[in-house]
């Protein structure tokens, strides 16, 4: 019989250096399965269909609301995001580790559905230090960092109820934290 996966809950504020850890970390690790979200919001520069997010109509997504086929789901900007329940027990029926990127909020309902997932929180070694990369990136106004900058406050709040913060101070450092929070969570199982 095949051991059940194990589901990691990864959030952070925009700009904490959420995607490259994770990035590095599936890289590393074979037995992780990266939970792709499906939307309704057209792609983004290179983003790819099925590798990136699920491109789908509003239609399609209402219908997969209605038809209770969402692990969970939420309305961002305009623009719906959910993620498939079979994907999620399809893969920790077959064994498989699934990692989860979401939001604060998503993943509340997530871990209501998952008690059992491991919620770990990414935050950056500071506001002023988020502020400087998020700047650095380039790709947002003032304006847009400004209201990063104010969700980042929010989110922060939210850290203290995840098992586990990693402070991404040095990448090396926080990939490692990641690696050994997830090897911990499988010699538990």
């Amino acid at each position: 019989m095949v051991k059940k996966g194990h589901l990691f809950i990864i959030s952070a504020p925009s700009g904490a250096g959420k995607s490259t850890i994770l990035t590095a970390i599936l890289k590393k690790d074979s037995r992780l399965r990266y939970s792709i979200s499906c939307t309704t919001r057209p792609p983004r520069g290179n983003e790819r269909d099925g590798v990136d997010y699920y491109f789908i109509s509003d239609v399609a997504f209402r219908k997969k609301i209605d038809s209770g086929e969402l692990a969970e789901w939420a309305e961002v900007h305009g623009h719906l995001y959910g993620t498939s329940a079979r994907f999620l027990d399809d893969g920790l029926r077959r064994g498989y580790d699934i990692l989860f990127d979401i939001d604060v909020k998503g993943a509340k309902k997530l871990y209501a559905k998952y008690p059992e997932a491991t919620l770990v929180f990414i935050a950056p070694p500071s506001m002023d230090e988020l502020k400087r990369r998020l700047a650095e990136r380039g790709t947002d106004s003032v304006e847009a960092i400004e209201q990063r900058m104010k969700n980042a406050r929010a989110e922060m709040a939210e850290a203290k109820w995840y098992h586990h913060v990693i402070v991404n101070d040095d990448l090396a450092q926080a990939i490692s934290e990641l690696k050994a929070v997830i090897e911990k969570a499988r010699s538990q199982k």
